[in-house]
């Protein structure tokens, strides 16, 4: 068993498959202190890393420096108000308005397997898979209980966690902050990492160190964001892709989020996440519980890289979920970079006519489609098909498409309501606003208030009366803009610090019934991109639009840094037509078909205009697709080169389970005169086994491949590329 409790010590000890994890009980009044986190060990008690025997003691032998004791204390879950003045997990505030806010051990729960959590996307797993850990604590004066919930995956170094706070007590107590995590660790010799960006430049990694003060990446804009994920490392400040301890923690969460990173006054260095406390108060009357989110916490004793991949193999196998948790996806063409609003019937149908004629698999109708939508500035609640534009109705554009041998899919954006709509004329109040206060328009929409039962109906009702006029078989979920204004004609004023949590569990129910009444839908969330590009959309999709910047070269960092955390299975990556759309940029129809194949692979682009040239290429680049796509789906990531650290070359690898088969792709970014081939050298491999380039039929050692590496040559030019394959003989 993974997890066990040694009563004599008053130890728990967490164990993964390289990974320790322990905290201890102390002191007569039972606080819970964080001990270790890291590389396994066999130790039952470790607990004078504690240092209670130091100044400023515990409580029981010093009283009189009590607050000494709570602010410098590695507490496991920290609280608000009685004397840990470092960032804290839980803040709560009870009926006469007092924030203090204490916690003692007081029973706990071990058993095989996981607990759903409520409402709430989380990771899953069986009983012969992980353990799971209940640590009930109380503060007796407000009759709160906290069941801090852990789970251990015991094949891998990932540890999850949640809280589950109950109110217990005759009187409301309000939670002004619920973090999902709060881990300390001894010293500040760390680095952290975050990704951070903007509209299509999402999840460009950044590294810095830890100092004294705190360093905070959040969002409250009602979702994840483009500018910040809802990831950070803590790491060796000497780490490398291979080398050092690092610590990932990914919250499985799709709105407002906080993680800190705080280096203490006694050089030591404290990590929270959890939802954003910011516009968050929750009312517990009495005998309400409420849950948050869940945290998964990585551990690798080999770099950022190992890291990488425990994050992969966790979320491939226990949190993404139905049909195509683990299958190939259809190979699509989406309308959207080649018509915009500009499309009817006609024009749809001879793409899809080049498009079956080529191997694509899959059109998908993307905006425009319903109400009187010939721009951005209308008919969004509006779901009903425009005839004047789909002649014959949608069932006979469907039916046109299947006949062609293509699975058809369509766009939404459920959350959103246009001004020039007929739903707001009908419910004005529908959307997210502040009476008496003109709400701010972005992209020329609100956004519909999903704490309201009757609208989520409305808006449920809406999606699956079009998907069940036609044989629709994948939907693009879209949210184009953030949250403001935030009010509610429905929510009691005492309670609209609810707003932001209530409407995110309403994007979860509705995705729940969803998936649950369409079971064979490919879902693909989107948001302006890769805005929600999150661990609680992909136990809902398999698949996330990774950004709007489609043009190969700036796909290099914004999947380098989606793929630091998420599998290269989820990332949406598209061909699409040059000059690119978002930059103007020009790159080898080749070269962007290197880098879409290392996502999810589609067309974006009007296959009825792009050269004789391009389009005799898209044939061979599906046979790529076909012949690879096992491999990049359940392979091992590693990163080889980044073409911002030396002179515009980047190479990343796929390696696969078994070590049977490696798949390399290099991008030379800028060209360089009067220089030799460049060197690489591979990771991942069987060093004693031999490997054959299936290109050139040359025949190396995989040790050899590793330590002393292989030329890249033939690549001339900026923005050229080529895949090495290799096979173990």
């Amino acid at each position: 068993m993974g997890i066990k409790y040694f009563e004599e010590h008053k130890v728990f000890k967490l164990d993964g498959k390289n990974t320790s994890y322990i905290m201890a009980v102390i002191d007569e009044e039972e606080f819970l202190g964080h001990v270790y986190f890291g590389k396994k060990i066999i130790d039952e008690n470790v607990n004078y890393l504690l240092r209670t025997e130091e100044a400023p003691f515990v409580p029981s032998k010093n009283n009189r420096d009590r607050v000494s004791f709570y602010d410098s204390f590695p507490t496991e879950y920290s609280t608000h108000g009685i004397g840990d003045f470092r960032q804290t997990a839980l803040s709560v505030k009870d009926f006469k308005g007092n924030t203090a806010c204490k916690l003692q051990y007081v029973s706990h729960e071990i058993y095989k397997g996981k607990s759903k959590l409520q409402s709430l996307p989380a990771t899953f797993g069986e009983e012969n898979e992980c353990t799971s850990l209940e640590i009930t604590c109380i503060d007796k004066d407000l009759n709160l209980k906290v069941v801090l919930m852990y789970t251990v995956f015991e094949d891998l170094d990932a540890i999850t966690r949640s809280v589950k706070i109950i109110n217990e007590g005759k009187e409301k107590i309000y939670l002004t902050k619920v973090l999902s995590m709060c881990i300390d660790f001894d010293g500040m010799d760390y680095d952290m990492i975050s990704l951070h960006g903007s509209w299509a430049r999402e999840r460009h990694i950044d590294r810095r160190k830890v100092s004294h003060g705190t360093q905070t990446v959040s969002s409250v804009r009602g979702e994840t964001s483009h500018q910040d994920a809802p990831f950070i490392a803590l790491m060796d400040s000497k780490a490398t892709d291979d080398y050092g301890n690092v610590y990932g923690f990914n919250f499985v969460y799709s709105g407002n989020f906080l993680a800190q990173v705080e280096g203490c006054q006694f050089d030591t260095t404290r990590v929270l996440i959890g939802i954003n406390p910011t516009d968050f108060e929750w009312r517990l009357d009495s005998g309400e519980e409420f849950t948050a989110p869940e945290v998964v916490m990585v551990y690798s004793d080999c770099g950022i890289g190992k890291m990488t991949r425990t994050f992969h193999d966790l979320y491939r196998n226990h949190l993404i979920r139905g049909k195509y948790k683990d299958k190939k996806r259809p190979i699509l063409i989406n309308n959207w970079e080649a018509t915009y609003f500009d499309f009817d019937t006609e024009k749809l149908l001879a793409i899809a006519k080049e498009a079956s004629k080529v191997g694509i698999e899959m059109l998908v109708m993307d905006d425009g489609w319903f109400g009187h939508r010939n721009s951005d500035n209308s008919s969004l609640g509006d779901w009903i098909v425009n005839e004047n534009k789909i002649k014959g109705g949608l069932k006979y554009l469907v039916d046109e498409v299947n006949k062609m041998g293509l699975e058809f899919g369509i766009w939404f954006e459920p959350e959103m309501i246009s001004p020039d709509s007929e739903l707001y004329k009908s419910h004005p109040d529908w959307c997210i606003h502040i009476e008496g206060r003109t709400p701010a328009l972005c992209r020329e929409q609100y956004v519909l208030d999903l704490t309201r039962k009757e609208v989520v109906d409305y808006v449920y009702d809406s999606l699956k009366k079009i998907l069940s006029s036609a044989n629709i078989t994948y939907v693009k979920w879209d949210m184009n803009r953030q949250i403001t204004d935030l009010g509610s004609s429905f929510i009691n004023p005492e309670q609209h610090g609810e707003i932001f949590h209530r409407y995110v569990l309403a994007v979860y129910d509705l995705m729940n019934r969803l998936t649950k009444d369409f079971p064979d839908l490919l879902l693909e969330n989107c948001s302006g991109g890769g805005a929600r590009f999150d661990p609680g959309m992909l136990y809902y999709s398999p698949q996330i639009w990774c950004s709007d910047d489609t043009d190969a070269i700036e796909r290099l960092k914004i999947q380098e840094g989606t793929a630091m955390v998420y599998p290269l299975s989820t990332i949406g990556a598209h061909v699409s037509d040059c000059p690119n759309h978002t930059v103007g940029r020009t790159t080898p129809f080749e070269t962007r078909g290197y880098v879409a194949l290392s996502g999810t692979f589609g067309y974006e682009l009007d296959i009825t205009k792009i050269s004789e040239e391009d389009r005799n290429m898209i044939p061979k680049q599906i046979e790529m697709y076909h012949k690879y796509n096992d491999l990049v789906r359940r392979g091992d990531y590693y990163r080889i080169e980044n073409y911002s650290e030396n002179n515009g070359f980047d190479c990343w690898s796929v390696v696969a389970k078994d070590k049977n088969e490696v798949l390399v792709t290099c991008i030379q970014v800028l060209g360089r005169p009067n220089y030799h081939s460049r060197r690489i050298k591979l990771k991942g491999l069987d060093e004693d086994s031999m490997y054959k380039n299936e290109e050139t039929n040359e025949v190396y050692s995989g040790g050899a491949l590793m330590n002393a590496g292989i030329n890249v040559t033939d690549l001339y030019g900026d923005y050229s590329g080529k895949l090495i394959h290799l096979l173990r003989l």
